[in-house]
């Protein structure tokens, strides 16, 4: 005969003890079930529904004993005329509106509305119309599919070969061009400025092409072009071939051989290691102060056609001219380039950065030196160039004790307009070839 828990329990603890247990049992067996039904009555009779749900704004629809209510927090109040009364905006008055139930049409005489159902239809308007709004707010919100306008595509092509930058790589080219030895030939000009920017902007395209989903996670290049979808990765690529075939045939064919392999070079360099390289190794930045280096060169060689010791100086200002524009540019940026995933100098060895930056500094004032050694330039241009020098390089050395961003800003800014002056001054100082009498040639 099998034993009954409550027998047991009393069996196991006699006395008031086993009477309390065998008591709590028994009340327990039958009374689970009657509040279990219970519950799925109640849960039956009172439900909640989530028509709209948002951080800003929360609306819901609860239906209470068969009554259907709507709460809704009302919209902000416009803010009051300095000359009004100002009000307390924490303060916001929330109302419940009847909604009564939505009942067959039928013909009847036409009667006078009382006060009851003049609230109840402005109350419903009222909902409906914050319905609506809200809808519209969450469509804007959503992604849409961006269409292109060809109004808009040359602004968007301009954006994509980063044209500032594009701008700076020709002006470079251009300064390497008027300071080499020999006669200016404006074609050739012409040819060298326009596939240097052809080139520069098929490397650009192709950099972005493959950046896109570090981009989107900076807020530094999150409204580039492909990573907001305003045209697709094969119009890019198009554009790039587009750019990088007629540029390097103006290099190779109107200019010379050298300048056009210099050309294509720079692009292999630049989107092939230089690109991956930022989210491997720190050395991207060295490899990417050797891209803007060649430009200058390719400028040289467009008209000496050969690499001798003046292309090389050119080269070295622009290589070291990069390292305190970029380490003090990268500092303010610091979380964003973490959040984009690349590997930085200011991220990852923030101390090397400085000092990199500070030595750099000073190495612009042994090239500028060294620029009439290798009779590029006169002796006035080491002397004028001092100040400028000498100014860069106190705010490498206060970015590299201060390390905030105040100094890398300044160090940043003063980057900026110390390139394009130290190159005027050079251009200025240019030493001219010796004509026929210098040489000791015939008198006329």
């Amino acid at each position: 005969m099998a034993t009954s828990p409550h027998n047991l329990s009393s069996r196991l603890l006699t006395g008031w003890v086993g009477g309390c247990v065998w008591y709590l049992e028994r009340r327990a067996v039958h009374q689970c079930p009657h509040k279990s039904m219970h519950l799925l009555r109640s849960t039956n009779k009172q439900w909640i529904t989530f028509r709209h749900f948002s951080f800003l704004k929360r609306m819901y629809v609860t239906q209470l004993n068969r009554g259907l209510n709507q709460q809704a927090k009302p919209k902000p109040e416009p803010v009051a005329a300095p000359f009004l009364e100002k009000t307390s905006s924490g303060h916001v008055k929330t109302e419940l509106y009847d909604i009564s139930p939505l009942l067959p049409p039928t013909i009847s005489l036409p009667r006078k509305p009382n006060e009851k159902e003049v609230i109840e239809l402005e109350s419903a308007s009222v909902v409906e119309g914050s319905i609506e709004m809200e809808k519209q707010m969450k469509e804007g919100k959503q992604w849409k599919e961006m269409k292109l306008h060809v109004d808009d595509l040359p602004g968007i092509l301009a954006r994509l070969s980063k044209i500032k930058l594009t701008a700076l790589v020709v002006s470079t080219t251009s300064a390497g061009f008027a300071l080499a030895p020999g006669s200016f030939d404006w074609p050739c000009f012409l040819f060298t400025v326009a596939g240097t920017g052809l080139a520069s902007c098929a490397a650009n395209s192709i950099n972005q092409f493959f950046e896109v989903p570090f981009d989107s996670n900076m807020n530094r290049t999150k409204n580039r072009p492909l990573v907001r979808g305003q045209i697709s990765p094969l119009l890019a690529v198009s554009f790039a071939t587009c750019c990088a075939v007629p540029g390097i045939a103006l290099l190779t064919w109107g200019v010379n051989p050298l300048t056009g392999a210099l050309g294509a070079f720079n692009i292999v360099l630049y989107t092939c290691c230089y690109t991956p390289l930022k989210r491997i190794s720190i050395a991207n930045t060295w490899v990417g102060a050797v891209v803007g280096a060649i430009p200058p060169i390719m400028g040289w060689t467009a008209v000496t056609g050969s690499l001798d010791a003046g292309a090389f100086l050119l080269g070295g200002i622009l290589y070291s001219w990069q390292f305190p524009h970029f380490n003090a540019l990268s500092w303010g940026l610091r979380e964003d380039y973490s959040r984009g995933g690349y590997c930085m100098m200011s991220v990852t060895h923030p101390g090397l950065c400085r000092r990199v930056a500070l030595r750099h500094c000073l190495a612009l004032v042994a090239l500028s030196t060294a620029a009439p050694i290798l009779g590029i330039t006169t002796w006035t241009f080491p002397v004028i160039s001092l100040p400028i020098n000498l100014y860069i390089s106190y705010l490498g050395f206060r970015f590299y004790t201060d390390a905030d961003r105040k100094s890398s800003r300044k160090l940043f800014f003063c980057s900026l307009w110390h390139l394009p002056l130290l190159l005027l001054l050079m251009l200025t100082c240019k030493q001219l070839p010796p004509t026929e009498c210098d040489r000791g040639g015939p008198e006329s």
